[in-house]
């Protein structure tokens, strides 16, 4: 508890700014286009619309959207500027229809009395209007509060810190304290906000100017720190900090800490780790540049990002080709391979394969169809999944999409029969599952490889030497012995590495 509780101040911070900075912008856009669609109707059903079609999409496809988007226009693509532009605009449809409703549903004599005493519209609007309907806007605005500081929790794949980063990494590695830790301090946050704005509300309605004063000062306090600290941050001086990139799993939480201490011993430089990165995201943001080393695995760029077909092609090909397609294609060094595969692998409990007589994914025919298969959120839209189907005429009764922390725990209760698991998984032996194999090569080679950015390589070429050395010193028996310190005897992954890094020395 008192380590998660050490990285408090910093999480509760960056979502706080999160939160405050997108519904201002928020606010910003949403009131000015309430009030000209209450004075012109024909705005009404695009600019709601638009606003609902935001609201429908899901938030992490929304900010992984950004990613490719920001860095197609040479922006950062990762950190705080997606983060802040998907929460903006979801935090807008609340206080838009709000406005709306509450300028639309004042009572024509009122407008009617401004107008005979000789108001123009502009002071018919700020003093007639806007305090009349304000108790509506700020309905609409706790609304909206509530929701952005709960969609600021899931800015941690596209690499912005939150209180999300207790969330996505206490689930991944079973720390249940970092998961409580999270939850709580979301939950006074939004409770916090959302009690700050219901009091500007009564206060206003009670007309209660020093009420007013001392809630608009207590806001004036949270910008203020939130600014500051955002400031502070973005105009560090010093030299650049090198960052290191980890996807959503406990092995990516390890081997980043792997690669940070060993880039740091080897330079001096100070070193980040952007932890519970989506895939697709890590690779995005490392060609970009915003960050400067991951590891990756071979078949995932070989199926996901050159489209290449298995077909049975052996691991020292795809490693030779993998590295020259992302050097000439995207300037990124497969600086060395790691020494073990981690790969998509079906894994049954071991009693169930044996009931079943079941060795081999073809063994998996004659039963399929009463069975039923989970994975993790991306496994069934990978073009491994539609080789496994198409190759060996595989269809399950069921498909279930779930989290990768809570999959294993599914296959081992019996909630699911089989499950895409990852092959160096320590959970696979301490929950006595089998992998089944996959005799026709549907699954390509997983080699984890060490991935190096162009700056990386261009101005620290010690940290690329460093990493270099890593190649062929973690074989797949000791991945999962490091996997299973964590999922299992509840070792944190910082620790895990740090062990694994002194003993390199």
């Amino acid at each position: 508890m008192r380590d998660q509780l050490a990285l408090l101040p910093g999480y509760l911070t960056a979502h706080l700014q999160l939160t405050l900075f997108a519904l201002l912008a928020g606010a910003a856009l949403s009131i000015p286009a309430g009030i000209a669609i209450t004075r012109s109707r024909r705005l009404e059903r695009p600019v709601l619309g638009i606003a609902s079609v935001i609201q429908t999409v899901p938030s992490l496809a929304l900010l992984a959207v950004m990613v490719p988007a920001l860095s197609s226009l040479g922006l950062r693509s990762i950190g705080f500027l997606p983060a802040f532009i998907g929460l903006t605009l979801y935090s807008v449809l609340p206080v838009l229809r709000n406005t709306v409703t509450g300028l639309a549903g004042l009572d024509p004599a009122l407008k009617e009395a401004a107008r005979g005493v000789g108001m123009t519209s502009r002071q018919q609007l700020w003093r007639v209007e806007l305090p009349l309907a304000l108790p509506v806007i700020l309905a609409g605005l706790r609304t909206s509060t509530v929701w952005t500081v709960g969609m600021a929790t899931l800015s941690t794949p596209v690499g912005a810190p939150s209180l999300g980063n207790y969330i996505f990494a206490g689930l991944q590695t079973r720390n249940l304290t970092a998961v409580l830790v999270g939850c709580v301090a979301a939950a006074a946050l939004a409770l916090t906000l959302d009690g700050l704005v219901r009091a500007l509300g009564a206060a206003v309605l009670a007309r209660k100017r020093s009420s007013i004063i001392a809630v608009l000062a207590v806001f004036a306090l949270l910008y203020a720190h939130a600014s500051i600290a955002f400031v502070t941050s973005a105009t560090r001086t010093g030299p650049a900090r090198i960052v290191v990139g980890a996807k959503t799993f406990t092995e990516q939480y390890i081997l980043a800490g792997v690669l940070s201490r060993t880039i740091a011993n080897a330079t001096g430089n100070q070193v980040d780790v952007a932890s519970s990165l989506g895939s697709t995201v890590a690779f995005d943001a490392l060609r970009a540049g915003d960050i400067d080393a991951y590891i990756d695995y071979t078949g995932t760029i070989w199926a996901t990002i050159m489209r290449r077909d298995a077909s049975s092609v052996d691991r020292d090909t795809v490693l030779r080709e993998v590295g020259a397609y992302l050097k000439s294609e995207h300037g990124i060094e497969v600086v060395g391979a790691l020494g073990f595969e981690n790969a998509y692998a079906m894994a049954m409990r071991r009693a169930h394969a044996a009931d079943l007589k079941v060795r081999s994914l073809s063994d998996l025919v004659p039963y399929a169809s009463r069975l039923s298969v989970g994975g993790d959120y991306e496994f069934f839209d990978r073009p491994e999944w539609r080789a496994i189907r198409e190759r060996y005429g595989l269809r399950f009764r069921e498909q279930r999409s779930m989290d990768p922390s809570l999959m294993y725990q599914a296959v081992a209760n019996s909630q699911v029969d089989l499950i895409g698991a990852f092959s160096t998984d320590g959970r696979i032996a301490a929950l006595d599952l089998v992998l089944l194999e996959d005799e026709r090569h549907a699954i390509p080679p997983y080699d984890a490889v060490i991935l190096a950015g162009a700056r990386l390589v261009r101005e620290h070429p010690d940290a690329v030497a460093a990493l270099r050395a890593l190649s062929g010193t973690i074989d797949a028996d000791r991945m999962r012995r490091m996997n299973l310190a964590v999922d299992q005897d509840g070792k944190s992954p910082e620790t895990v590495a740090a062990d694994f890094v002194a003993g390199q020395k």
